[in-house]
């Protein structure tokens, strides 16, 4: 679970990853047994700060999406409630699938990015795997998370272009003069797929 930090993030310990997992999975199953949820009384400091962050939730043995949804905005919340609040929603309210049923939880394997503030961006300084990606044109607005691009082996100007089509833009709509390209880097962990 080692990750390289990418500056502006908090510097997150391996115990602090595997807290963060937990409350995911955790707020996840409480939902779904419709449980109050309640962080941990002890939390290391990265996660009583304020972040932005990601849940990619995924069957286990195939790696198949069942659900990812996440804010770009850090709140003022502690990360370890953005986790459990995005966890819930993955699982719940990502509307490209069914919600996740508790019967399915053993089956599923957590993720979460842990993002930078988004900021302009070149696109010739695009770098898959290291960059997230946000494209802003015509009123349509698509994400595409670092890990994505090293998942599907993209190059630069594909990456580019599949997050377009994130926005339902076409391909190559990143290189209108009005399209805004936004990068982001994140630390990224799961638990074993």
């Amino acid at each position: 679970m080692s990750a390289i930090v990418p500056p502006g993030l908090p510097a997150l310990t391996e115990d602090d990853r595997r807290q963060l997992l937990d409350i995911a999975r955790q707020a996840v199953a409480a939902h779904l047994a419709a449980n109050p949820f309640a962080l941990p009384e002890v939390l290391a400091p990265g996660l009583r700060q304020g972040g932005a962050a990601f849940v990619t939730l995924r069957r286990r043995g195939d790696g198949e999406l069942r659900g990812c949804i996440g804010t770009l905005d850090a709140h003022e919340e502690p990360l370890a409630a953005v986790v459990a609040r995005m966890a819930v929603a993955a699982a719940t309210h990502d509307p490209r699938f069914s919600p996740v049923t508790a019967a399915e939880m053993p089956s599923i394997v957590v993720e979460v990015s842990v993002l930078t503030p988004p900021s302009p961006i070149d696109p010739a300084a695009v770098t898959p795997g290291l960059h997230g990606l946000v494209v802003r044109h015509a009123g349509r607005s698509g994400l595409l998370l670092p890990q994505v691009a090293t998942e599907h082996g993209w190059d630069r100007e594909t990456f580019l272009d599949w997050t377009c089509r994130k926005a339902g833009l076409p391909p190559g709509a990143w290189k209108e003069p009005e399209a805004s390209v936004l990068g982001f880097t994140a630390v990224v962990f799961s638990e074993e797929l």
